[in-house]
């Protein structure tokens, strides 16, 4: 029986939504779920390493570093929002997720989310302060106007996230059964019998406007700082600022590119394994790559993180 012709499901009986199982196989489970933890508690301890190492350096302590220590935060949140709960599913041999867990799911997953892709867009603002108006840097940049952009992204990003949940759950679901392996708006949409799921479609499309926005602002800013940075006389100045630009425009292009093969392809109404494995991709690659990244093309973070697990001389014998 197609959707459309099932009757909508009382608000009231629906408690809980049937999530994609990885396999009906226990050993397979098990698998999947060793493979999951590694996969979390690898991306969870990369970020909390750059929180971790940023908070402990006061040399780090500059807009730069604050927004990306909280791009770090809302990655670590991102993860821990849907693998955990995913991992216990198989574990206990279960596909079940609360209706209360699934609004959950979709509000906190969706504030992380926007959040990253908010908090990217702030830093190239700030990398581009930094580099092609350097000496109003410490005056656009104060201390101050940091904590406002951490503000409004959060405050923002909450009704964002609010605005999402609220037009997802709105309309009565004609099934209970979600293809995917946590609550995902696309999928949790195509459960919707009424035509209220047109209004969360509209919002879907308006939030995908600013995205596109931000995504043009985020380049036009570095066509003027890789112009900036190529007139540099040196070649030292040239190098510094490329190690600061570089990592964060290759997050920027790493979020982009896997939200757009997820969301732009159209879901089907049965699951298949590449569904599944693109779902993976853009929910962990992102989070799990960015602290690589950072720490691999930024020598600043590359001795905090070494001096935080000792691996460096400790600035006792430094001051010897």
């Amino acid at each position: 029986m197609d959707i459309d012709e099932q009757k909508p499901i009382n608000k009231s009986s629906l408690s809980e939504f049937l999530l994609l199982e990885f396999s009906e196989v226990w050993e397979i489970k098990l698998l999947y779920f060793g493979a999951l933890l590694i996969v979390y508690l690898t991306t969870a301890a990369g970020n909390i390493l750059i929180i971790a190492g940023i908070i402990s350096d006061y040399h780090l302590h500059t807009p730069m570093y604050f927004f990306l220590m909280n791009l770090a935060i809302q990655d670590v949140g991102q993860v821990s929002v849907i693998f955990p709960k995913s991992m216990a599913n198989s574990l206990m041999n279960t596909r079940s997720i609360s209706y209360c867990g699934c609004v959950a799911q979709v509000f906190f997953y969706t504030f992380f989310v926007a959040s990253d892709f908010s908090l990217l867009t702030v830093m190239a603002y700030d990398r581009y302060v930094a580099i092609c108006n350097p000496l109003q840097y410490e005056v656009v940049m104060n201390r101050q106007a940091c904590l406002q952009m951490l503000t409004a992204v959060v405050v923002i990003n909450l009704f964002y996230g609010v605005l999402h949940t609220g037009g997802t759950f709105a309309p009565s679901f004609c099934s209970n059964v979600v293809n995917q392996f946590f609550c995902e708006l696309p999928h949790l949409l195509k459960l919707v019998c009424s035509d209220l799921y047109l209004v969360e479609v509209g919002a879907i499309f308006l939030s995908a406007m600013v995205l596109f926005g931000c995504f043009i602002f985020i380049i036009v800013t570095y066509v003027h700082i890789f112009t900036t940075v190529m007139r540099m006389p040196s070649i030292q100045t040239r190098q510094k600022a490329f190690s600061t630009c570089l990592p964060h425009l290759t997050v920027c292009s790493i979020f982009v590119v896997t939200g757009l093969l997820a969301y732009l392809k159209p879901t089907s109404n049965s699951p298949t394994d590449p569904d599944l494995a693109l779902a993976m991709i853009y929910s962990i690659v992102p989070p799990l790559i960015n602290p690589v990244i950072y720490s691999m093309r930024n020598k600043e973070i590359k001795n905090a993180v070494r001096t935080l697990l000792s691996l460096s001389p400790s600035s006792k014998s430094l001051i010897k």
